[in-house]
């Protein structure tokens, strides 16, 4: 182990009791799972299946998601395999859960001999990762875009548990973040077997800092399953809609639902019965932003949308979907100016399912994508409210012209077909013998 490896080890041991209240505090503001507290430190009474097993970890619901097209083409290679998908958000774990839902039998602590197995990360202390892989005993680890916990890596290394980066991003900062930490970086980056990364830059930077096997072979989230929706429920609101304008402001944060009420107070005198629904990406904020909105009504309460002009609140989760194929004008959100931080979110699930998309000028999270989007006539970046305006105006008049837009970002989200089914046999290529 290097000394930066030491180094780590050593702080994060130190750091485990304060880590223990950090947990508890997470678990008052209602950000851990009572029940499922004790995985947080590898501790976990679940029995380890017989067979091979790979583990999978995504941070949170975006790399969740990411990876759920993976998990079905590993699935068809080899039915007989155990997966082990970890996370490290409540968020996350409720979404896969839902979609999951199918193929899981095994959600808590209890044990069971289901094929899909899911669970919270250990925070990234040794005794804690320690428990958890002498538990599970993957076959092979996957790490999916950033999550670089160096316990977790050197604990692999240790019981010579292949690792593999998917989809691995390392922004610009993030580079020369890492180059200042040499001693740590480059033994942390050459203990994957492969990595797989979502850009031709992101390659380059990660070749830099000491990755061996690396290639850009697409974005994961770009082959990523159309978001599912309750058919029953969308036609129910497709008939309270009925051909009324309506538009979706995606995965607000906090002021730019104030835009989008500002945008609706202009536009509804040229659309009548003008529908603006305002989806807050962290819908724990529901009740906050529909007071903002004046009352606005609230999808988690209950209540349908306004059956004249108006504005509806949806802050429940996993329900992108559902909305997406309601409205199919779509800004997507942390992207505007509003004096925090942005920097955009995931166009390619609204674009997979046929909408015509803008966004804000913040878009350094999601850039690759946003501008493959742009060149291709899919994606309206605006760079301030009025122009913004301008644009919701023409998709609402033009019925054509968002069309034409729809379907040229239908066709930019279906270029990375078959990707899954690649990355998972090079994954099974790394697995022991039966």
């Amino acid at each position: 182990m290097s000394l930066g490896f030491r180094a780590w080890a050593g702080a994060t041991r130190l750091a485990g009791p304060a880590l223990v209240l950090l947990l508890r505090r997470r678990l008052r503001a209602g950000r851990e799972l009572a029940d499922r507290l004790p995985e947080r430190r590898g501790i976990d009474g679940s029995r380890r299946p017989e067979g091979r097993l790979v583990w999978l970890h995504a941070a949170s619901v975006g790399e969740t998601v990411s990876l759920l097209p993976l998990l079905g083409a590993l699935r068809r290679a080899d039915p007989a395999l155990h997966l082990l998908l970890t996370t490290g958000t409540v968020s996350a774990q409720t979404l896969a859960q839902d979609r999951l839902a199918v193929e899981l039998a095994d959600i808590g602590c209890d044990g069971g001999g289901g094929r899909m197995l899911l669970r919270f990360v250990p925070l990234d202390v040794p005794l804690w990762m320690r428990r958890f892989l002498d538990r599970w005993r993957p076959d092979l680890a996957v790490l999916v875009e950033s999550e670089l916990w160096p316990n977790l890596i050197a604990g692999c290394r240790g019981r010579a548990i292949p690792l593999v980066l998917l989809n691995a991003r390392l922004s610009a900062r993030s580079h020369a973040a890492w180059r200042r930490i040499g001693p740590l970086a480059r033994p942390l980056f050459a203990a994957f077997a492969w990595i797989s990364a979502r850009s031709p830059e992101d390659a380059d930077r990660l070749r830099a800092l000491g990755g061996r096997a690396v290639a850009h072979d697409g974005d994961l989230k770009q082959a990523a399953e159309a978001l599912p929706a309750d058919m029953a429920e969308l036609a129910r609101l497709r008939r309270l809609v009925g051909g009324r304008p309506a538009w979706l402001a995606a995965s607000t944060h906090p002021g730019e639902e104030a835009i989008a009420a500002r945008l609706h107070a202009a536009l509804a005198p040229r659309h009548p019965g003008l529908l603006t629904i305002v989806a807050p990406r962290h819908p724990g904020r529901g009740p906050a932003v529909a007071a903002e909105l004046g009352g606005a009504p609230r999808r988690a309460a209950g209540e349908d949308p306004p059956a004249g002009p108006g504005l509806w609140v949806c802050d429940t989760l996993g329900e992108l979907g559902l909305l997406y194929r309601l409205c199919g004008t779509v800004l997507v959100g942390n992207s505007l100016d509003t004096g925090q931080p942005g920097g955009g979110h995931n166009p390619l699930e609204p674009a997979r399912l046929g909408c015509a998309i803008a966004s804000g000028p913040l878009i350094g999270n999601v850039a690759a994508e946003m501008r493959r989007l742009e060149a291709a006539g899919a994606l309206f970046v605006a760079a301030d409210p009025p122009s913004l305006l301008d644009w919701l105006d023409r998709m609402l008049s033009r019925p054509e012209r968002r069309q034409a837009m729809a379907d040229a970002a239908r066709a930019v989200a279906d270029a990375s077909a078959g990707l899954p089914e690649r990355l998972a046999a090079r994954l099974l290529a790394l697995l022991p013998e039966r």
